[in-house]
């Protein structure tokens, strides 16, 4: 079989944060997955601002090097580099449903969902809304806009309705926390969502992969969450800078998260909810949602977050090396049956290995 063309599609016109974000993982899925024998990389970056750039790495100095084109010679290049598949990673709103959606009207294949499961979940309370009508547990919630007040019962989790990493949430529990936290929700959305809180409990993430047609359930991951000390994870619990500067996940040290073993109690609950979850948002060749376990062991739905950038970071590729399949693998199962191949890939015997390459490659 012929040497595969992989566009990476990094960055955020949008939001400098997402594109830090965005580039952090790129650039560990293309130092993971990268084979010479079997991939050619195209590397596409869009900046805040909207203006695009094609670096041979995603280093900095590379992308600072990269020549700036207008999303008119962008997509010049893109028909011209005959993809056969591409991977979004960029995680901004505009990232998620309207880049997606361009690589649609181009005709290039992607892994992930649609724009349209992208644009419901990023509203978490549409995407709980329509998770509640297939049966599955959601904290009793009000949508509110500038000016409006909550009447919520407290305790309440105060959060922004469509921003994710945690940021703008807060736990309230005296009346007059309310002003603060409303506040920093409308930091962040123009729409806040005040839910009840449920009471600890545990905090997991289950995620599904679809293989041939069937539901995968992924070994679920666990984050550290304490009554006292923790009740609710925040931004700063998966999110920070180093002494650089530099963005870093902060969630992904061991004693932040960990995998539950498949025999725990939880679990059978947690992936009848997770499959409901799917099934009702129309999710495809993968999903993945976080639940709030009550102390009585239910399963109440927070969000769903319908990404995976084929990072080592990543959660869904860290459940699937739980589950006994390694990154690598698990990135050309998604290519091949994305393409509808059902063999591994082949080089064929007159192909020689390619080296990373530069833009004139293409």
């Amino acid at each position: 079989m012929a040497i595969i063309r992989v566009l990476h599609l990094a960055g955020s016109p949008t939001s400098k944060k997402h594109f830090e974000l965005s580039v952090l993982y790129a650039s560990g899925c293309i130092d993971a997955i990268y084979q010479p024998d079997k991939y050619v990389f195209l590397i596409a970056v869009v900046s805040p601002g909207g203006l695009w750039c094609f670096p041979t790495s995603l280093n900095t100095a590379a992308i600072e090097a990269a020549p700036l084109l207008a999303v008119q010679d962008a997509i010049h290049v893109l028909v011209s580099a005959r993809i056969d598949v591409a991977l979004p990673q960029m995680f901004c709103l505009a990232g998620m449903t309207t880049y997606r959606a361009l690589l649609e009207t181009l005709g290039i294949a992607y892994l992930g969902n649609r724009p349209f499961q992208m644009a419901l979940t990023a509203e978490k309370s549409k995407a709980k809304a329509v998770v509640a009508t297939a049966g599955v547990k959601v904290p009793a919630g009000e949508l509110l806009f500038k000016g409006q007040q909550p009447t919520m019962r407290l305790p309440a989790v105060v959060k922004p309705n469509d921003s994710d990493n945690s940021d703008g949430v807060t736990l309230v529990r005296h009346v007059g926390q309310y002003p603060a936290a409303l506040d920093m929700a409308f930091l962040y959305s123009d729409a806040v969502l005040v839910e009840r809180y449920i009471p600890l409990g545990r905090e997991v993430r289950c995620g599904i992969v679809v293989q041939d047609g069937v539901l995968r359930h992924l070994p679920l991951e666990e984050y550290f969450v304490d009554p006292a000390t923790r009740p609710v994870r925040t931004g700063a619990d998966k999110l920070k800078r180093d002494s650089a500067n530099a963005l870093v996940l902060a969630a992904k040290q061991a004693s932040e998260s960990w995998m539950v073993d498949v025999y725990d109690p939880i679990v059978p609950a947690v992936w009848q909810a997770a499959t409901a979850c799917h099934m009702a948002l129309g999710c495809e060749q993968y999903s993945l949602f976080d639940f709030r376990i009550d102390a009585e062991g239910v399963p109440w739905f927070l969000e769903a977050g319908l990404y995976c950038s084929y990072s080592p970071k990543s959660v869904i590729t860290t459940m699937m090396e739980a589950a006994g399949t390694p990154l690598k693998e698990f990135f050309e199962q998604s290519v091949l049956q994305l393409l509808g191949v059902s063999h591994p890939l082949q080089v064929s015997s007159d192909s020689a290995p390619v080296a990373q390459p530069a833009l004139t490659d293409f």
